[in-house]
């Protein structure tokens, strides 16, 4: 077992979302029928803790029989981004950095967030992303329905897309596949969650959020 210290709230989240994995009866994640998604939060600081954490969750699943894929969200972001070209990328470094000023120095970034969201928002966007590849772990598993995919690295998504756009447009693409988003966040209330503790609270999720 690795050695490092985990929040004891993360330490009884994690515990529980091992429990639901490895019921007798199957996976339950989730409270809503036909959708297997869950959340996992996590204090932004404790990300490189948190890996650590979900790998050795992965080999305890994979000891009981289970397989086990992670998609990171930052590399498909950097896909995306890289698929525009070099010119395009250009193009935006230079204008982020003319519209930058002294008396306004976060206006370039309000245009790069408005130019990015475009190639991430909707079905057609990250969201096509990420079931492609769940489809691919999904694929290479030779046990289908004993499988659990866990969505990483989403703080490379702030502050330009919000993880419960995304998961609207990933819900019923997954073939009932369990998947875990690791949310880099706050939980505020019940059911809110502060996108890298700082964004608004959301309250736009359907899926069960461990905590």
């Amino acid at each position: 077992m690795s050695s490092y210290r985990l929040q004891s709230g993360l330490v009884k989240a994690l515990d529980a979302l091992r429990k639901d994995l490895l019921r007798e009866d199957g996976p339950h994640i989730s409270t809503v029928r036909n959708y297997n998604f869950a959340i996992l939060p996590y204090d932004p600081e404790d990300e490189l803790t948190l890996r650590r954490a979900i790998h050795d969750l992965s080999e305890t699943l994979r000891d009981a029989g289970w397989n086990t894929g992670t998609i990171p969200l930052n590399a498909l972001l950097l896909a995306r981004l890289r698929a525009q070209g070099d010119a395009f990328l250009e193009a935006m470094i230079q204008r982020e950095k003319r519209l930058s000023t002294a008396s306004d120095p976060g206006r370039g970034l309000r245009a790069l967030k408005e130019r990015v969201v475009t190639l991430l928002e909707g079905p057609e966007g990250l969201a096509q992303d990420v079931i492609r590849e769940i489809d691919r772990i999904r694929e290479r598993s030779d046990n289908p329905e004993r499988t659990v995919i866990f969505l990483g690295r989403a703080g490379a998504l702030y502050p330009f897309f919000r993880t419960s756009a995304l998961l609207k447009h990933v819900a019923g693409h997954t073939r009932n596949v369990p998947v875990v988003l690791l949310y880099p966040g706050k939980v505020v209330g019940e059911t809110g969650l502060s996108f890298m503790g700082v964004l608004p609270a959301d309250r736009d999720y359907r899926p069960r959020i461990y905590r």
